[in-house]
């Protein structure tokens, strides 16, 4: 969610409020969590829980160890989208698909997913799906997962928490005992919301924003990944020089958190450092980002690309 009063952070805030024991996923398995999968599939949330639940010590868990059927359910609508008749399947559940965009492109908050017309939303659209395909490939065998979540929750007890997939959040709901589940409530924003509301923000720029609102609102922020965000209004601005300094000064600080930063920030001021001409330094941080663990794609292409040659903004 990147919504202001429901983003990456409101998730960490409700678990900090709830004091869970435990944290399960529930729409990743065992591998995927070792393998932090997650990262490329823009879990934004888990960018912000995940350091927290580590530090904290509280234990995560995932439940899914189906996971593979994900995966299938892909290559089964690849596989009709290469068809006409296949194709023409598929246009059924664009209309799905629509409606399922007043839930998760409408501004939200946490209670509303405890609302009626948020849940038969959801509904509608599997209902809707497994009318056109059935419960089975397509579909990643969805209820049958959640089903066997949910009765590994049943054998758990005390204090916990479960992270679940928006698609996947009210199968759980219909396999759970009403006494043994505890929906979002009201919840009141806090600072560190807002701050994330305006880094969200950032990232989506666009042209129908004001820009120097943004900026004076990233200043408020402070921190690296809101030094970042302003080089990249500068940046768009045509203002290459101003986001260069501005990088300038991430670069020299602990720009390790959220995860996906280190990559963005590196490649992003390689391209600065061209532009600058200063190509020595610009191929180190291309390098830096290729060295890291992990680089969210986007990075390591712009990485890759302004190895073989130098970046220029196009005219």
């Amino acid at each position: 969610m990147l919504h202001p009063r429901y983003n990456g952070v409101t998730v960490l805030e409700l678990l900090k409020a709830h004091q869970p024991e435990k944290i399960f996923l529930a729409s990743y398995s065992p591998e995927e969590l070792v393998a932090q999968s997650w990262r490329d599939q823009n879990e934004l949330s888990l960018f912000h829980v995940l350091p927290w639940a580590e530090s904290a010590g509280i234990a995560l868990e995932a439940l899914d160890h189906q996971s593979e059927l994900k995966a299938e359910a892909e290559r089964f609508r690849e596989a009709l989208s290469q068809y006409p008749k296949g194709q023409q399947i598929l246009s059924q559940v664009h209309g799905l698909e629509e409606n399922l965009k007043w839930v998760v492109g409408s501004p939200r908050t946490p209670e509303d997913f405890a609302q009626e017309p948020v849940l038969q939303a959801l509904w509608a659209y599997h209902q809707g799906y497994v009318q056109v395909f059935g419960e089975g490939p397509a579909t990643g065998f969805r209820q049958q997962r959640m089903a066997q979540v949910a009765a590994q929750l049943g054998h758990t007890w005390g204090r916990v928490a479960v992270l679940v997939d928006v698609l996947e959040y009210p199968l759980l709901l219909n396999y759970l005992p009403p006494e043994r589940r505890r929906l979002p409530g009201a919840h009141t924003p806090t600072e560190l919301e807002r701050q994330r509301s305006v880094l969200d923000r950032a990232w989506q720029l666009s042209d129908s924003d004001d820009w120097a609102v943004l900026l004076q609102q990233l200043q408020e922020v402070e921190g690296p990944e809101a030094l970042y965000c302003a080089a990249q209004i500068y940046l768009a601005a045509g203002q290459a020089e101003d986001a260069y300094q501005l990088m300038e000064q991430l670069v020299h600080t602990d720009f390790q958190h959220p995860a996906y930063l280190p990559g963005y920030a590196l490649s992003r001021y390689g391209q600065l450092a061209d532009l600058m001409g200063q190509r020595d330094k610009a191929l180190r941080a291309y390098k830096a980002v290729l060295g890291l663990s992990w680089v969210p794609q986007e990075a390591r292409e712009i990485a890759l690309a302004g190895q073989k040659t130098p970046f220029r903004l196009e005219p």
